[in-house]
């Protein structure tokens, strides 16, 4: 299977230090965000990978080349102005191919990424995506899903938060026209028809979103035993 990494946001909220570097080379105990998940990735037997870039584009490349020190080979989906999430898939699905593929975010860490083992089972029938969830952080109580019965739900209680890992079908980006798409509205329309189903992961997770999740995830990181 392969994988695609989104790296395309500006990271505002990381600003000065995105001002210089794209988010997901922000470091974290001495390594970037994006070094973790091609390093995790290789672990679970992905060999492809495609990342997506806009803002500094050019320093990762430069910083990863193509990926074969981490055991993976890179190819770049290369955007004049970010796309947002669905339009960047979107445009890098001719690197993609056919099958599945997972998506990761850039801008998170997780301790372990999901097995890729049962991926076609995952995505068998109607299904257009399998999105991995995750317990609400303090900085999003409300959650975005529920979960029912392996079946993911706009509406229900409770709900959990996307970790921002997910396989898809490539058939759920092909309607799109090029160009900007966010992909929370088109996951939503295919829940009516409960063809996005998803699972609970106990793992680890943090969104890297400010200077104070950042600190934190370098505490973790560098506490003993860790």
């Amino acid at each position: 299977m392969k994988a695609m990494i989104l790296a395309a946001g500006r990271g505002e909220r990381l600003r000065p230090l995105t001002d210089t570097i794209p988010k997901p080379l922000v470091q974290a105990a001495g390594k970037s965000l994006i070094e973790y998940h091609l390093e995790k990735l290789a672990a679970i037997g992905v060999r492809e990978v495609v990342i997506n870039t806009a803002w500094l584009g050019h320093k990762l490349v430069e910083t990863l080349e193509d990926g074969r020190r981490f055991g993976v080979t890179i190819h770049y989906s290369h955007e004049d102005e970010a796309l947002e999430t669905a339009g960047g898939i979107l445009k890098a699905l001719p690197l993609l191919g056919d099958a599945p593929f997972l998506v990761v975010n850039g801008d998170i860490y997780i301790d372990t990424l999901p097995r890729l083992a049962p991926s076609p089972e995952l995505l068998s029938g109607d299904t257009l995506a399998h999105l991995y969830m995750v317990d609400n952080p303090p900085q999003h109580p409300q959650g975005d899903f529920a979960l029912e019965q392996g079946i993911l739900c706009a509406e229900g209680s409770p709900k959990f938060t996307f970790s921002g890992i997910g396989i898809y079908h490539p058939a759920l980006f092909r309607a799109l026209a090029p160009g900007r798409h966010a992909l929370g509205p088109l996951l939503r329309q295919h829940m009516k028809n409960g063809r996005i189903r998803g699972e609970h992961f106990d793992q680890y997770w943090c969104d890297v979103g400010t200077s104070e999740r950042l600190d934190a995830l370098n505490q973790r990181l560098m506490a003993p035993g860790v």
